[in-house]
């Protein structure tokens, strides 16, 4: 495997401090598009190493999922000599990236203002869990709090008439990390038009909100308020893959010819004639009693049957998957997308390729996620360690 890279960041060097998911999924999105990542561990490693089953001890499931494309260094950052190398690689790097909290940082020198007097235009990428400017600014961040804070359980309790409950996903993880790698991008774009560095904050509560609100303040963009928040068709009782005579299905009829069609064939033709449901306007405001109706159609035939007929009148739908399917779907086997990969300590693992394509840059996978502390000698060495202080640092097991 070539450590060659053909992605649009070729070139940009990213130390990453960060662990769990949050960093670690944006700086894997860099690393795809071609950047050469550092991540920086203790002797313990990112606490995902040890989440979910692993056939080799340190490359748990979740690790493996957001840690490709990376090289994998081990520093004691309360030692001087770890500190030092630590140092040096801000230098070198285009990008400092992390998720410790601020007043770690500072205790360790390593703060933004301490970045720049080791590198003037460095970028630094602080993915904290609340703004600075707010008072939360400083507290713990993780998934569950975040989805808490920001109103996404509360669609649930909109939605079922039952308690808040949580997303069965990291979501918002993985939405701030989204927007810690666009960011990132943007900054570096900046540097390259203006030659500047600059302090880059991405406040998780912040990120995620904002992720939320794009449809579900609806009433409430408004003052006062015209409704009341949460879009109503996102979170009508009856929105739900629909029951078939053998599986489930997802059906998405959307213009008034689609809708007309589809009780047409479904044998309920008469319900085209109801005002309530006539136009795009009416079926939002009575979408629970519309979503109750394609329940009861959907049910009258099998999953194949209703594929078949809808695909040929053109009304949007799709096999509802479970997790396992996933595996042989035919698209996403067909396109290339879910493949199977050798890890040289794992073995044979399910990997998923970077989801956007570029034409002329494309991204690649060229390193398979690393074990602990893989490429610590490698890297020491590029940053001027002779290899005497390499052992004095390291230790004989090279950690």
């Amino acid at each position: 495997m070539s450590d060659a890279s053909t992605g649009p960041l070729t070139g940009v060097t990213v130390v990453d401090l960060s662990t769990v998911v949050f960093g670690p999924y944006a700086t894997q999105i860099l690393g795809d598009l071609g950047a050469d990542v550092i991540k920086v561990e203790n002797g313990a490693g990112d606490i995902m190493r040890h989440a979910g089953p692993s056939p080799h001890p340190g490359m748990g499931a979740i690790y493996m999922g957001c840690n490709r494309n990376k090289r994998s260094i081990v520093l004691d950052l309360k030692s001087a000599n770890g500190l030092e190398a630590m140092r040096r690689l801000v230098a070198k790097s285009d990008v400092f990236f992390s998720n410790v909290r601020m007043e770690g940082l500072k205790r360790l020198g390593l703060d933004y203002e301490s970045a720049r007097k080791l590198r003037q235009d460095t970028i630094y990428v602080h993915c904290a869990g609340y703004g600075a400017n707010g008072p939360d600014a400083g507290k713990p961040a993780y998934d569950d709090l975040i989805q808490a804070a920001s109103g996404v359980t509360d669609l649930f309790a909109i939605k079922e008439g039952g308690p808040p409950k949580y997303m069965p996903a990291l979501m918002a993880d993985k939405a701030s990390g989204l927007h810690a790698a666009y960011a990132t991008i943007a900054a570096l774009y900046a540097h390259k038009t203006t030659g500047k560095g600059q302090f880059v904050e991405v406040p998780m509560l912040e990120a995620f909100t904002s992720f939320n609100l794009v449809e579900n303040l609806f009433g409430y963009t408004f003052d006062p308020p015209l409704a009341e928040p949460a879009y109503t068709r996102s979170v009508s009782a009856n929105r739900r893959p629909y029951a078939t005579k053998d599986g489930y299905i997802g059906i998405m009829p959307y213009n008034d010819r689609q809708w007309a069609e589809f009780f047409v064939m479904g044998g309920r033709g008469e319900i085209n004639s109801d005002p309530r449901f006539a136009t795009y306007a009416a079926r939002t405001e009575n979408i629970t009693a519309l979503y109750a109706l394609v329940g009861e159609v959907a049910a009258t035939k099998s999953t194949a049957e209703w594929l078949g007929l809808l695909e040929a009148a053109d009304i949007p739908a799709v096999r509802c998957n479970s997790l396992k399917d996933l595996i042989d779907d035919p698209h996403l086997r067909g396109s290339g997308f879910l493949h199977k990969r050798e890890h040289p300590n794992v073995g044979p693992y399910y990997a998923m390729h970077h989801p956007v394509n570029f034409s002329e840059t494309p991204a690649d996978i060229r390193r398979e996620p690393p074990t602990l502390g893989q490429h610590t000698d490698d890297v020491l060495q590029e940053l001027g360690f002779s290899r005497d202080d390499i052992a004095a640092m390291t230790g004989p097991d090279g950690k």
